[in-house]
């Protein structure tokens, strides 16, 4: 019986559903560090572009689109997220509507950056790179155009629809967009965020049934929101033929996977894979980072006895492979319990430890702990990874 039991969890483990989780998620995280590194990499070329032509007042300009989180801000965000968790318990009625819309502009933000660089593919060969004037609205290219225009009917759809896949395809822009222009400056303010965030995620999932009669966090992620076409259509009295036969929305703040025979399903928060992936993307940085300013050498405050193997194993393939682990931990620890549990608590300590270790082994904790990374231009382009 017991073999049998645990036959059934292991298949369980390489169900279609939770297949679909661990690479998407993982796609994701890489995607999104990758298109973060590229982006330093082109400010850096527009600093050198307007020191050269404009003076140095105009060396910032191009980074005012980044969000760097401080020591501050990351002990304050998980009070933040805490308060607005309970004003979505609380009030989900009253503010669902125009939660639902915030969401669905910020998700087409998102998506159609995740687009541009397919549509800029696409148009290369038959457009000019000339940005089209919108007045005050600004200046687009056509392949920013083009993205934008996709990721509207995307939206749309999604709103008409409903569809899990619709929804999915907006969380999935959502975390590259938040990996790509929200940076972690040093290890500190990571550990502090990270273990912040898991002191949150572990009491609104294992303890807040205790004080409010009600797991908060699953409600909250599992509620469907009223779709804004029918909460319109009954505003403006326009009859049960128009709007009234669109679904609720479940909206995009989570990845969700049917499983083959469609009897379950595997759920994934968007946080879950934004906040280790900010980690994972100042991690690649501090890598390409090291390999400009030493050309892959070895650490000279290393302890001696450290490997050449070691030495050529990067941080980001070290934290990439705890991230890996702790999913499928948390995975396995749900389908025993039979219950949701807080992803976090497997994701942040398998991927700080290792770093950590890795870190201090290295010799390069010390650097990484506070500022490891300098105003300094480079002509390199790739990362090996």
């Amino acid at each position: 019986m017991s073999s049998g039991l645990g036959r059934s969890r292991a298949y369980s483990l390489v169900d279609s559903s939770q297949v679909s989780t661990f690479l998407i998620s993982i796609l994701l995280i890489v995607y999104g560090s990758f298109r973060s590194l590229n982006m330093d990499f082109e400010n850096q070329d527009k600093e050198k572009d307007n020191n050269s032509s404009s003076g140095p007042f105009n060396g910032n300009s191009t980074n005012n689109s980044i969000q760097t989180i401080d020591s501050t801000q990351a002990l304050f965000l998980p009070i933040g997220a805490s308060v607005s968790l309970l004003v979505m318990f609380f009030f989900f009625d009253s503010v669902q509507v125009v939660f639902t819309i915030c969401t669905a502009v910020l998700a087409t933000i998102a998506f159609a950056f995740l687009l541009l660089p397919m549509c800029q593919y696409l148009t290369r060969p038959c457009s000019p790179q000339n940005k089209i004037s919108f007045g005050c609205c600004g200046r687009f290219t056509a392949a920013e155009l083009l993205s934008f225009s996709l990721s509207v009917m995307l939206v749309l759809i999604w709103v008409l629809t409903g569809h899990w896949l619709l929804m999915d395809a907006l969380a999935m822009g959502l975390c590259v967009a938040m990996i790509a222009f929200v940076r972690l400056p040093s290890l500190k303010v990571s550990c502090l965020l990270l273990s912040g965030l898991l002191i949150y995620d572990v009491f609104w999932v294992f303890f807040s049934a205790y004080i409010f009669n009600s797991n908060v966090m699953v409600k909250v992620a599992t509620q469907p929101a009223d779709n804004p076409l029918d909460v319109l259509s009954r505003k403006l009295h326009l009859g049960p033929s128009v709007g009234r036969d669109v679904p609720r929305l479940s909206l995009p703040g989570k990845l969700v996977f049917p499983s083959s025979t469609g009897s379950h399903f595997s759920m994934l928060g968007i946080g879950d894979i934004v906040m280790p992936g900010l980690l994972l993307c100042f991690v690649l940085r501090y890598d390409n980072y090291k390999k400009q300013a030493s050309g892959d050498s070895c650490s000279a405050s290393g302890p001696a006895n450290i490997s050449g193997r070691m030495q050529k194993v990067s941080y980001f393939h070290c934290t990439l492979i705890g991230y890996f682990v702790g999913l499928l931990t948390a995975t396995v620890a749900s389908r025993i319990h039979r219950a949701a549990q807080p992803a976090l608590l497997y994701l942040v300590p398998f991927t700080l430890l290792p770093l950590l270790t890795m870190a201090y082994l290295k010799g390069d904790l010390r650097r990484m702990w506070s500022e490891p990374f300098h105003s300094k231009s480079s002509s390199s382009r790739f990362l090996e990874v």
